[in-house]
Formats: C-alpha cells, structure tokens, sequence
C-alpha cells in the first residue's frame, strides 16, 4: 500500500482519537491533517503505520487541548463540545463503548480530566490500546499511565448517571418528545421531562442563547412549547437527527441553513438535560448557518403580534 492508502485507511480511527480528545470537529480534523503532514515528511516508514499515526495524533491533540483549556475557561456562557453527527469509525466489538464516549455528556466528563488523562482514558477504555502503546502515545511509563487511567476512570465514574436508557427506549421518548414540541403541547412535553431537568445552550456570545440554564419539567415545557410554535411561524424547521449518538434534532431557517443543534439525556425513562449548540463557530462543519441574531428579531415580532 501506499503512503496515502495506508492513511486513508486509517483516518476514521484517527479522527475519532483526536475528536475524543478535544470535542472539537474542526480542531480534530486539523489534528489528523498536521498527522498527514508528519507522516509524509517522514524519511522512513514506521514498524507499525498505525502505532505511529496514533501517537502523533493523540500528541497533536494533546498539546491543542492545553492551550483550548485556556480558551474554554474565558469562553461566554456555557461551554459545550461541537455536535458530531456520525462517527466516522466503527468497530463493532467496541460499538457500546465508542457511542458512550461520544456523547455529549461523556464529553462533558471528560473535559474534567488533565490533558494526559483524557489521552490515556481515551486510548485504552475506548479504543482498547495496549498499555504499550498508550504509554509509547503520551510519552510516559506504562506505571505511569496505569496511575493516570485509575485517576481518569475515577472521575469519569464518579460523574456517570446512576441507570441508563436502551438505544430503543431512548428513540420512542425522543419521537414523543419531538412530536409534542412540533405541536406546542406543553403538557405533553413535561409528561416527558424529568422533574429536575435542565436545558443549556451554547451561543459563546455570538448567537442568542439562554441568559442561564433553565431548570424544572415546568420551566422548560413551558419555555418549549412558547418559542417552538413562533419559532415555526418564521419558518424554521427540525429534522430528527442523532447528535454525538444521542437522540437529537439539526434545526434549520427557511432557507436549509443550520441555526443549532439539540441533543437530550434520556435516563429511566425521562429527559434529564437538553443541550442545544448555538454558536455559529461549531456548526460549520454540517452546512451552511443561519444567521441567528436575524431569526431571534423574527421571533420577537411574531410574539408581539401574538400578544
């Protein structure tokens, strides 16, 4: 094989590495490009093409997400990773395990551990490295990253929800879920919600967002089932899709373009959080995007003819 065959073969695994690291398209898809770079400057071809494509991707990511980690903590508002639409890898020995890492709330979590553990984390109890080539990744002893792996699998642990939802279970509430927001039915939609839900969106300040998270079934079921419905008289439409391997939906204007994401928590039979991704930074990569600020005038016209 080629050198670019060899690559190509492995790019899905590669991006899924970096994006897992840094919950970030964009930033991982510029990870996998400056591997590219690396591994066709290289004067010798490695033992292993994919041990030596892995580390330098997961090195890559390791020192973006060190200097992203200053970013985040100046970022406006609430921060939340950019929505992946399909997981360009598969592996259908590890499919439950590469679909929990992705969503948002595993992200989440993972945002809570240092460079170095995320690596190692994502490494092995993802994609099943051997300890070898973990350590041979981020540079470290094999003792060393046995320590960082019960460090990481600690946190992550301590932050996982208590039950979860079967992928079927969790598709028929998000059906009902978005059938009652087409139709603005604010009963139906509390009916789902989890009585401490929360709903958090992501505009980094440069879309309309919530001024704070809203929390309680009544709070946002009412909140819902107001906005959708003006929401719909300016034109904007949603399509169920999954986000980050979570029951979600890609809202459009009039014209198709991408105005945000929304992805939800499905837990004992309930929605516990929905997370909408508004800030037109991360929603590059699936189309084409709105402009929000316009849409939000929109709507508040059609209130006050409502009104």
């Amino acid at each position: 094989m080629s050198k670019v065959e060899e690559f190509e073969e492995l790019r899905p695994l590669l991006f899924s590495i970096a994006y897992r690291i840094l919950s970030s398209v964009g930033e991982a898809e510029d990870a996998v490009q400056e591997t590219w770079l690396r591994y066709d400057a290289s004067v010798t071809r490695p033992v292993s093409t994919k041990a030596f494509l892995s580390t330098t991707v997961t090195r890559i990511s390791i020192d973006v997400l060190r200097s992203a980690r200053v970013r985040r903590e100046e970022y406006v508002g609430p921060w939340l990773p950019e929505p992946l639409l399909s997981d360009p890898y598969q592996d259908p020995a590890r499919s439950a395990e590469l679909a929990d890492s992705v969503s948002m709330a595993a992200l989440l979590l993972l945002e809570r551990l240092s460079p170095l553990e995320r690596s190692v984390f994502v490494l092995r109890e993802v994609f099943a490295f051997g300890f070898d080539e973990v350590a041979s990744a981020v540079g470290r002893s094999e003792a060393a990253c046995r320590q960082l792996l019960v460090r990481a699998r600690r946190h992550m642990e301590a932050g996982r929800p208590r039950f979860e939802a079967d992928r079927r279970e969790r598709q028929e509430l998000a059906t009902r879920f978005f059938d009652a927001l087409r139709s603005g039915d604010v009963g139906g939609l509390r009916n789902l919600l989890a009585a401490d839900v929360s709903m958090v969106g992501d505009g980094g300040g440069k879309a309309p967002q919530l001024a704070r998270a809203v929390m309680g079934a009544e709070q946002v079921a009412r909140l819902l089932g107001t906005v959708f419905p003006l929401m719909s008289r300016v034109d904007v439409t949603f399509e169920p899709r999954e986000v980050n391997g979570q029951p979600g939906a890609i809202f459009r204007d009039r014209d198709g373009k991408v105005l945000h994401t929304l992805a939800l928590d499905v837990l004992g039979g309930r929605i516990h959080t929905i997370r909408a991704v508004i800030n037109p930074d991360k929603l590059g990569h699936i189309g084409p995007v709105a402009d929000a600020w316009a849409i939000d005038q929109e709507v508040k016209r059609a209130r006050r003819q409502a009104d």
